[in-house]
């Protein structure tokens, strides 16, 4: 449970019990109401800040963005490898359930709003890819295949769907399954 709010950024510690709600219930179990509860602060604290429970996990998924266009920068700056991006993709997911939950589910939240659409924008070009760092003519389909590729390992691995025979290390699932698409498996054999 999140601690007692006493002072600070009010705005944070809602925005991280939103996390740690999620993370436990989903993102449908969400209520501001509990959110107040938990930092201990007036129920219509968060509607000050949010509005209302779509405002709350708009700005969600905006820092959830915001945070995987780092991840994936960061990955692509160090290892200038398009794979190494899917996995740092696969990572993020793991890392930050409750943001992936929320970014992609655009019932959830308010896909027109200017914050979430620069935010989605910026890292589109990292999620997509290009010619350079997907090393195909058409980088756009390259890119978009990688990531619906990678989005599926981290949805399979989060909801434990993928075969065990695969192991228990989701970052090595998804280099092992992005090689089929971004070249032939490491050392011929789909199993290492």
């Amino acid at each position: 449970m999140a601690r007692p709010y006493h002072h600070g950024d009010l705005r944070r510690a809602l925005l991280d019990a939103a996390v740690e709600a999620i993370e436990g219930a989903g993102p449908a179990e969400l209520s501001l109401r509990d959110l107040a509860r938990r930092i201990g602060v007036s129920h219509a604290a968060p509607a000050h800040h949010f509005g209302d429970k779509a405002g709350l996990l708009t700005a969600l998924a905006t820092e959830g963005y915001a945070l995987l266009g780092e991840e994936l920068a960061t990955t692509w700056e160090r290892t200038h490898d398009f794979l190494e991006v899917g996995v740092a993709y696969v990572r993020f997911a793991v890392a930050h359930r409750a943001h992936f939950e929320v970014m992609y589910r655009p019932e959830l939240h308010r896909a027109d709003d200017p914050a979430l659409t620069a935010a989605r924008e910026a890292t589109a070009s990292l999620l997509y890819g290009s010619a350079e760092t997907t090393g195909a003519a058409s980088g756009l389909e390259a890119g978009v295949a990688g990531w619906s590729l990678m989005h599926g390992v981290a949805w399979l691995w989060m909801n434990r769907a993928l075969p065990g025979q695969l192991g228990d290390d989701p970052e090595q699932i998804a280099r092992t399954i992005g090689a089929y698409l971004f070249g032939p498996p490491p050392n011929g054999d789909p199993t290492t």
